[in-house]
């Protein structure tokens, strides 16, 4: 489980490509600091097992899933990469909750300065634009955002000029992929709903129905 607020950025040393999956070594500081075989690093929003490790790099297998499904397999040596440990227990929490399970990519399609902010635009899949919504919580490549305001096919977020020091949202342009995770709440709260219209369709109108929901 990570929060959304990235720790530092890394960079890609090299890739090993492999028949359908692939190895990355990515150069870091701070996320090595406390850190074991094991561990899960979340690099651009994706979760990811620490395979091996030393003061300065550390590897992650990236199976042929995780290359399909983010951007992750479009990444080159030299690029740079959001980084956030695993939280613990006790931490604050200083974003939202993330899980590290990507749920689409989206493209960058808009890129505006606003005052001391600049406004994304970006353009994403239905099954992320389905749980958006104003000023609710959306993870772009890791990163913890609200979302300003959206349309069917997109969604705005905007970002103070801390963020863009230390992610990669600072460099990306129009036209970059971005990995997308939807509010993992919403996920859920959506999954309860969505039962108990099933029950209530297969149950039909009757006195226990109407006393579950407060009538009787």
């Amino acid at each position: 489980m990570f929060t959304g607020i990235i720790e530092e950025l890394g960079t890609l040393q090299r890739t090993e490509r492999r028949a359908v999956s692939a190895k990355l070594h990515i150069e870091a500081r701070r996320v090595l600091e406390d850190v074991r075989l094991g561990d899960s690093i979340a690099v651009n929003g994706v979760c990811l097992t620490v395979v091996d490790f030393s003061r300065q790099q550390f590897s992650v297998d990236v199976m042929a899933e995780t290359l399909a499904k983010t951007n992750l397999g479009g990444l080159r040596p030299g690029d740079r990469v959001n980084l956030e440990r695993a939280m613990r227990l006790g931490d604050r929490l200083g974003g939202h909750l993330v899980s590290g399970h990507i749920d689409g990519v989206g493209t960058i399609v808009g890129r505006e300065p606003y005052g001391i902010a600049v406004v994304f635009t970006v353009k994403a899949p239905p099954e992320v634009m389905y749980y958006v919504v104003k000023k609710g919580s959306v993870a772009v490549d890791g990163i913890s955002l609200t979302v300003v305001d959206h349309e069917p096919d997109s969604f705005r977020v905007s970002i103070i000029p801390h963020t863009a020091r230390l992610t990669t949202l600072g460099f990306k342009k129009v036209g970059d992929s971005v990995n997308l995770e939807s509010d993992m709440i919403a996920k859920y709260v959506e999954r309860m709903m969505s039962r108990d219209r099933e029950e209530d369709k297969k149950e039909g109108l009757s006195s226990d129905f109407l006393a579950r929901h407060g009538f009787l």
